[in-house]
């Protein structure tokens, strides 16, 4: 029983089983099946590189298909061309017959044409009384037809994966540009900060940019240079919130100084308060306003004297702005077996497993407390899904959090840095979170 229409080369050309391939998928043309010859060969162009065709091979390809009578590909106006080498040569450019036979071997290899040889190896047909083509004899371009949708579908994807790159290249500029003009800014400005770390590592990530890259080769370094920037934008942010909170202050005291004029320090300098005086002020019923005005200016601020002591302003971690959790993960996957159920979907979940590691690890609750309240609880949660990951390399957990805290304080730390380090570090081997 014979399988379908099979035809080998003429004279010393090997057939191959790719041949045969190809020559078999020819009869899963649907009937009625028709393609414009210059919109199929432009999706070819697209996809040429998942083809794995090379340029000179389409101009072949071209020259064939002007050799083909109508715009639409179908079975029922035939599907083989026949032309000389000579008339090809020409329409290929002036293309030499040795360079000509080896890209229509490429063709042939690819699977975009078949060759039908006639017994002696010319190419021609056989007509009818009527002059319509009987027999063929040529180059068979039944492959675009039976593998149109196929080849749409990688030109579609090849234009998708130009674009994307296209965009990543686009927003990679802008972050390279932005980075390297707020590190400057930073540096006249005097702002204190570790900007030498953070230049030597914005150097070692543009010399990992490759000089022909993909969409995939950029998209991590982006996500790195982006996760940079976030963090020179929230120490920068840290910066100006702290000068605003200076500048109120100084204000408040001012204020504070000046905002009574009949002030019983500046009247009456030399005025002191004895002990008990405030209990016989209390009870004298001719005590008037300015008595009490006195007795208060003497009271001490408790409030005043806290800050004047150095204390640290409970909100002052509140500005330091959290990474994306799924990065969080990603960069700590070892955190992920402490949360409930052995995963962690949520904030509440990373902090709930925080809590079990901080008491595994021998992390103080004041430590821990400090930590929230310094760096903020999602960030708190996050440092110490970072010493978790770590493991042996800290010998003390808790002096170290609390040092982390101490320079969250003085902004002289940034989780930013410690995220990427663990991310290259854990590389595609990272869990995430289900």
């Amino acid at each position: 029983m014979e399988s379908g229409y099979v035809t080998t080369p003429f004279g010393r050309r090997p057939m191959s089983l790719g041949m045969l391939a190809s020559q078999q998928l020819t009869e899963t043309i649907e009937p009625g099946m028709k393609r414009s010859k210059w919109k199929l060969f432009r999706a070819i162009c697209e996809a040429r590189p998942a083809l794995g065709v090379t340029d000179r091979a389409l101009t072949v390809l071209d020259a064939l298909l002007t050799f083909y009578p109508d715009d639409e590909i179908s079975e029922e106006k035939g599907l083989i061309v026949f032309p000389s080498n000579a008339q090809l040569s020409l329409r290929a450019r002036g293309m030499t017959p040795a360079t000509l036979r080896r890209h229509l071997a490429v063709l042939v290899e690819a699977g975009l044409i078949l060759r039908r040889d006639s017994p002696n190896g010319k190419r021609y047909a056989r007509r009818d009384r009527a002059g319509a083509i009987g027999e063929a004899f040529g180059f068979s371009v039944a492959p675009l037809l039976a593998r149109a949708v196929e080849i749409e579908s990688l030109a579609a994807q090849a234009v998708a994966d130009r674009e994307l790159l296209r965009v990543t290249r686009e927003r990679l500029t802008v972050c390279r540009r932005d980075i390297s003009k707020l590190i400057a800014a930073a540096l006249e400005e005097g702002i204190s900060g570790d900007w030498e770390g953070i230049s030597a590592m914005f150097r070692a990530l543009l010399a990992r940019i490759p000089r022909v890259a993909t969409a995939e080769d950029l998209t991590p370094l982006l996500d790195e240079m982006g996760l940079l920037r976030a963090e020179i934008v929230n120490m920068l942010e840290r910066r100006i919130k702290a000068k605003k909170l200076d500048a109120n202050e100084s204000q408040i005291e001012h204020h504070k100084q000046n905002s009574n004029p009949d002030s019983i320090n500046e009247l009456e300098p030399s005025f002191e308060t004895k002990q008990g005086e405030k209990a016989a002020a209390d009870n004298d019923p001719n005590a008037g306003p300015s008595d009490e005005r006195r007795l208060k200016q003497q009271k001490p601020s408790g409030g005043m004297s806290n800050r004047a002591g150095g204390a640290a302003d409970p909100g002052a971690g509140a500005s330091l702005k959290s990474f994306p959790l799924g990065l969080v993960l990603q960069a700590c996957p070892s955190i992920l077996d402490y949360g409930p159920s052995g995963t962690i979907g949520n904030w509440r979940d990373l902090m709930s497993a925080a809590v079990v590691v901080r008491s595994m690890l021998g992390v103080s609750p004041s430590a821990y407390e400090e930590a929230c309240s310094g760096m903020g609880p999602e960030n708190a949660a996050t440092v110490i899904a970072c010493i978790l990951e770590r493991g042996g390399h800290i010998n003390s957990p808790g002096g170290y959090l609390r040092d982390l805290t101490r320079r969250t304080e003085r902004g002289e730390f940034a989780i930013g840095p410690m995220l990427m380090a663990l991310v290259r570090a854990n590389g595609p081997t990272a869990r995430h979170a289900s």
